[in-house]
């Protein structure tokens, strides 16, 4: 198995006034089923370079959850994790999958201004990816309805919002879509995950 690092939602738990570190199980599930073994890095900055610097990882999956603080999220060390783990991987010359949240943050540091959307919060939603109709799940409330280099939009919806974007001449992808929330996983995102990270 190939070892990939994961990040991971922040949430607080009112019970214990506590901030937490947490991972939906069904990404374990998903990576397993990519032939990926997902090692969870914590929303410091300082361990999660660390963490990432010793172990020998093929690449890093940005998740969802937790809105950009930018755009009112309420996770703002998440951010800053984030966006080292990109600049980390950009020097190891390691693929960057984002996921959700993880897609708008490779649009961030492109310059792509996000903005409110509507009707994007389904189970169901046809777009049109690489030419070809298709069938995602959808749960943001931001994107954005243009793109421009490096960044290429490759997954578009019918109201014209960008699903998926990938970086023209690095190792950066991003989708909008949940892969990790379908029963059965689509065989399409497994085999991205896979090239993704090398591991077929």
């Amino acid at each position: 198995m190939t070892l990939v690092a994961i990040t991971q939602r922040v949430t607080v738990d009112p019970r214990y006034g506590e901030r937490r570190d947490c991972l939906d199980q069904a990404w374990t599930r998903f990576l397993l089923a990519c032939r990926l073994t997902p090692m969870p890095v914590p929303n410091q900055e300082e361990a999660a370079l660390a963490l990432c610097g010793t172990a020998a990882v093929a690449g890093i999956v940005l998740t969802g959850g937790n809105g950009l603080a930018a755009y009112g999220g309420d996770a703002p060390e998440r951010d800053a994790t984030e966006g080292a783990l990109i600049d980390l991987a950009a020097r190891r010359g390691w693929p960057v999958l984002g996921v959700c949240r993880g897609m708008q943050m490779i649009q961030v540091r492109f310059g792509i201004a996000l903005k409110r959307v509507v009707g994007h919060v389904k189970p169901r939603q046809s777009l049109v990816i690489d030419g070809q109709p298709d069938e995602v799940n959808s749960y943001h409330d931001f994107g954005a309805t243009e793109t421009s280099p490096p960044l290429d939009a490759w997954a578009v919806a019918a109201d014209g919002v960008v699903k998926a974007v990938r970086h023209e001449r690095g190792r950066m992808t991003g989708i909008m879509w949940h892969p990790e929330r379908l029963d059965p996983f689509a065989p399409r995102d497994i085999a991205l995950f896979r090239r993704f990270s090398g591991s077929g």
